[in-house]
């Protein structure tokens, strides 16, 4: 039947539809005359929906780059929100229309094998075959998601993929010991941006002096260099980045990352990164996704890991937007991880959650953690909406810009573990106590929602050995994480220092996001002038809803030192008073928000280099 005259729409159900572009295959998957041609047509169905995604969040790069032209910060916006939610839209709505059209895909594990052999034969040779693969190994979790019929996050021709950071994504360019301007000039060029920069001579002889100093700094200064830039702009939010590196004999490297804003009178450049710590900051998980220019992933991943080689692979591939990609390559390190140490995963340092079961080997780089199928007696709460309700918080996370204040989240589904990985320990707690989505069998354990985050030490344990310097630091970074999450009315209403993280280089996170709400629905409250002994009862007392009094914060956050204590008031006193909240509520509701900076305001221009 042509595409043309074939009207699904009066065959599905009225929660069912859809797009034009599968109109041919479920035509022809309704007519098929046998299993073996009903095969074919899923796997070229599914390639279908895969193809139009892809050539969906490929476009999404230069629409990135076009909006930071024109400065349209909305679309911006909007155009990492669809980036991220693109692919799991297909699939979502590509599920239910194979199971209506073919129920064979649920109901017969040799019905799909077919149809991977068959796929795979169709994607045979291709740059992004694994990102293809992942696709339908989503499709079929999707249509399995019901059941306990695991599959897994793998590709292993994946692996060939990522050998070294190839020269098909950055330009070469010989250097003396120092950097020229018109050096730079070039360097600068390599987005190809239709508007011009408001200054570019001079942009180009700061930048070239600051790269200059830092080499002279090295023992560069009499030394021969080449630079390697990536032949592509860095896009996200109202930003964009130039990145690469200089090369400098016996394999040492510098790092750069050249920031740059569009504001007044046109393009120029903010900030000169030198160091790996600052370069893996602002490619942190911790912050939205990338969009680059550039359509060759697996070397761009490999050149951004050789200059920040403390990331683990799959987060590179996560930050510039490959997160399905970026899902398989988590899996091939944590069993590398457990491969390498021997170790098995077992219950983390810190304190044992309420509502997540977390598990971990202790060199892993990572943290595993499932919900409970109900919270402990501990919780601090008087009601617990469920499993998918927690859930849909930790994926509400991973959808918004984090602000460099809250860990990504890698949530997996349908995903099996081989036994021998776990303590026994922690395999008892997970069956008892989270049984409606862990189970064991034969030799393995079996997930229906996995989270991975990276892992960070909680902050009541960094605190108990930290130096008195660098506990200071992560009392003051503590107060700018729950401003920065305010800032993206996000309202954590268990501010209890046990929630967070601290980084190696001191950066404090939120991981814990069960008690999430977003600030614009909080209502902002205080006892303050009420005296002891009086005994009418606080209007608040009976409102519904989420109630926060500021004053409580610092007995809240468990800091059990004074001096800290006495710390964070002085640097972050305005958390304790209503104005504070209740201003930025009023700047949410206005589309007004405060600028989060994502590198030190030491590594930006001057204004004396500027002027």
């Amino acid at each position: 039947m042509p595409a043309e005259t074939f009207d699904p729409s009066s065959k599905l159900p009225d929660n069912l539809h859809v797009e034009a572009i599968k109109y041919a295959g479920l035509s022809e998957l309704e007519h098929a005359s046998d299993e073996a041609e009903r095969i074919e047509i899923v796997a070229r169905l599914i390639l279908d929906v895969f193809q139009d995604y892809y050539a969906r969040s490929r476009a999404i790069p230069r629409l990135a780059k076009r909006a930071f032209e024109q400065r349209a910060w909305q679309t911006s916006l909007e155009l990492s929100q669809e980036r991220l939610s693109t692919y799991s839209t297909s699939v979502t709505k590509l599920a239910p229309l194979l199971q209506f059209f073919c129920p064979e895909v649920q109901g017969k594990d040799a019905f799909w094998k077919e149809v991977e052999r068959h796929y795979l034969s169709l994607i045979d040779g291709w740059y992004h075959a694994d990102l293809a693969f992942a696709f339908v190994h989503s499709t079929r979790r999707m249509v399995y998601q019901d059941q306990w019929r695991p599959v897994a996050y793998s590709y292993d021709e994946a692996k060939e993929k990522r050998a070294s950071p190839s020269s098909q994504v950055y330009r070469e360019f010989p250097c003396g010991p120092e950097v020229s301007p018109a050096l730079v000039e070039e360097i600068l060029s390599l987005p190809g941006f239709a508007e011009g920069y408001r200054d570019l001579a001079g942009d180009a002889e700061r930048v070239a002096a600051r790269i200059s100093a830092a080499l002279a700094g090295r023992g560069g200064a009499t030394a021969e260099h080449t630079i390697q830039m990536i032949d592509a702009g860095f896009y996200r939010n109202r930003g964009a980045y130039v990145i690469g590196r200089i090369l400098q004999g016996e394999g040492g490297y510098m790092p750069i990352a050249i920031a740059l804003l569009n504001e007044g009178e046109g393009i120029y450049v903010d900030a000169v990164l030198l160091e790996s710590d600052e370069l893996q900051f602002i490619f942190s998980s911790t912050l939205a996704n990338f969009h680059v220019t550039s359509a060759h992933y697996h070397e761009l991943t490999a050149f951004l890991r050789a200059i920040m080689p403390k990331r683990p692979l799959g987060l590179h591939y996560s930050t510039i937007g490959f997160n399905h990609v970026g899902k398989v390559a988590v899996m091939q390190e944590l069993e590398g991880e457990l491969q390498r140490s021997g170790e098995v995963l077992e219950t983390p340092v810190g304190f044992r959650g309420s509502v997540a079961i977390a598990f971990s080997a202790p060199s892993s780089s990572f943290v595993l953690k499932v919900i409970r199928d109900t919270p402990t007696e501990s919780y601090k709460w008087d009601t617990f909406d469920g499993v998918e309700a927690v859930l849909r918080k930790y994926g509400r996370v991973h959808e918004i810009n984090r602000t460099g204040s809250m860990l990504d989240n890698i949530i997996f589904h349908n995903v099996e573990l081989p036994q021998d990985w776990f303590a026994a320990d922690v395999l008892d707690d997970l069956l008892a106590n989270a049984a409606g989505t862990v189970a064991l069998q034969a030799g393995r354990v079996i997930f229906k929602n996995l989270i991975v985050q990276l892992k960070v030490m909680p902050l009541p344990v960094f605190l108990e050995t930290a130096s008195p310097e660098d506990a200071a630091t992560a009392v003051a970074n503590l107060g700018y994480c729950i401003k920065n999450n305010a800032a993206a009315n996000i309202f954590n209403k268990d501010l209890d220092g046990r929630n967070y993280g601290v980084s190696k280089i001191l950066k404090v996170y939120l991981f814990d996001y069960d008690a999430l709400e977003p600030l614009t629905e909080v209502k902002i409250r205080t006892n303050t002038g009420r005296y002891d002994g009086e005994e009418d009862v606080p209007d608040w007392v009976f409102e519904d809803g989420v109630i926060f009094l500021p004053e409580e914060i610092e007995a809240g956050l468990r800091i059990d030192d004074r001096a800290l204590r006495r710390h964070f008031r002085a640097l972050h006193g305005d958390l304790m008073t209503t104005a504070y909240w209740e201003g930025l509520q009023a700047a949410l509701g206005e589309g007004r928000v405060p600028r989060i900076s994502t590198y030190p305001e030491e590594r930006r221009l001057s204004h004396a280099e500027m002027a």
